[in-house]
């Protein structure tokens, strides 16, 4: 068991490093979906043989970053998500 100071919420906050931080130097698309939708898109990424990494700043609001050769791959999720999920 971990004992010591409780951390509150505003220190605990500085340690998240912001979605564009992360996909900083690749490509980088923010996407809206239903939140519901959201664990089974990153499932999907998963599966995706690292097609893109997935970052959700809130409800469904997700940053996916590809790397910049993986552009072609991205755009083909995209319109699919976009066409069976409804992704903005």
């Amino acid at each position: 068991m971990v004992t010591g100071p409780a951390v509150n919420e505003t220190a605990r906050k500085q340690f998240v490093m912001p979605a564009s931080d992360a996909a900083s130097g690749q490509l980088s698309v923010r996407v809206e979906v239903d939140p519901s939708d959201v664990v089974f898109i990153k499932g999907l990424v998963e599966a995706s043989d690292g097609l893109a990494s997935v970052f959700c700043d809130r409800g469904g609001s997700l940053v996916l970053a590809a790397p910049l050769d993986r552009r072609a791959e991205l755009a083909l999720f995209l319109r699919d998500l976009e066409v069976d999920l409804g992704a903005r």
